[in-house]
């Protein structure tokens, strides 16, 4: 009896010696989210006030706040801190996100900006929100997606966000994603989200050859589930980490993909198109990696009051827009976040 209290004692005394840095990384479809004023340059005349839409600065004001009150509450319940990292895709420029990241429920996280403009028809773009109390960028770059013929209507689609930095101290490499849609059909659209996921695979590649413990996460709505050709066979995604061969990239959402499980909804099908895909290195007993952050969780953040609560569309996603009608919800995909936890014993 003795020995177990003193067995039981020197375990408490461990616990006692070992504090948790945890990082929440997540990902937003924010639907549609511009501006008022016309860019003669894009097609956004929809959202304008004398488009079709009636999109004027009411409108534009309601989605702000119901878009930063969603963002300030993903992974609270995991860490106060919320998300370090936010990837963010339909976003039309950086005006629409000064104006969320001063939002009141956001301004004290001080969050800052990484964004391009690319030459999607829509003159809708990804960027990557970041807490500069955890994430120092050192470098950032778009990459161009070459669409094939006869894919897609439009030529240009969303290019892909690259960024390196230091994740509390820890270098890690970022793609913000936002592949090609399934409009005019999935399977004459297919080549151009394969096209897409090349482009990441091989820059990913380039940096995994120089260094196989390198640290990568490729996030983003890929118009694509965890189960389809590009994100299996060209981004070489498994959902097993005991399985994961050289090149192959560990994606934590095959299986709850699998059980029905999903961040949009489409004639009564959940499709998982939201991701976040991990390097081995961040998973233990991977390539060696047994320090620094590691992954722990995947989760889709879906409360309440962001899903519709009554009729047919039930436990759907509340979307902005019901056709030309606003609608007041928040965005027709739910975020989805990863929790990385590193545990240091003093």
């Amino acid at each position: 009896m003795r020995t177990l209290l003193l067995l039981g004692i020197l375990f408490f005394a461990l616990k006692q010696n070992e504090r948790r840095q945890v990082c929440i990384v997540a990902f937003y479809n924010l639907e549609n989210f511009y501006d008022t004023v016309d860019n003669p340059l894009v097609n956004d005349d929809d959202f304008t006030p004398r488009g079709v839409k009636h999109y004027d600065t009411r409108i534009y004001r309601d989605k702000v706040n119901k878009l930063a009150s969603v963002i300030s509450l993903i992974g609270t319940d995991v860490v106060p801190e919320g998300s370090v990292l936010l990837g963010v895709a339909e976003i039309e420029n950086d005006t629409v996100l000064n104006d969320l990241v001063h939002h009141p429920l956001l301004q004290p996280r001080h969050y800052r900006i990484i964004h391009f403009d690319s030459r999607d028809a829509r003159g809708v773009d990804v960027a990557l929100l970041y807490n500069p109390k955890y994430f120092v960028p050192e470098e950032a770059e778009k990459l161009f997606v070459q669409i094939p013929g006869n894919s897609k209507e439009a030529f240009y689609t969303r290019d892909i966000l690259y960024v390196k930095g230091l994740l509390n101290g820890e270098l890690i490499h970022i793609y913000v994603n936002h592949w090609p849609s399934r409009r005019g059909g999935e399977e004459r659209s297919a080549p151009a989200r394969d096209a897409a996921a090349a482009v990441c695979k091989k820059h990913a590649d380039s940096i995994l050859q120089k260094n196989t413990r390198a640290k990568l996460i490729i996030m983003g709505d890929l118009n694509d589930d965890p189960d389809s050709r590009s994100v299996t066979r060209i981004l070489r995604a498994r959902g097993d980490q005991q399985k994961l061969g050289p090149g192959d990239l560990f994606n934590p959402w095959l299986e709850p993909y699998l059980k029905g499980i999903g961040t949009l909804a489409n004639r009564d099908s959940w499709g998982l198109f939201d991701q976040i895909i991990l390097s081995p290195a961040w998973l233990p007993g991977h390539t060696g990696a047994d320090s620094g952050l590691l992954y722990r969780h995947a989760t889709i953040f879906a409360r309440d009051f962001m899903k519709e609560d009554r009729g047919r569309y039930k436990g759907y996603p509340m979307r902005t827009w019901d056709g030309n009608t606003y609608r007041g919800g928040y965005s027709d995909h739910f975020p989805t976040f990863v929790t990385l936890e590193h545990i240091i014993r003093d």
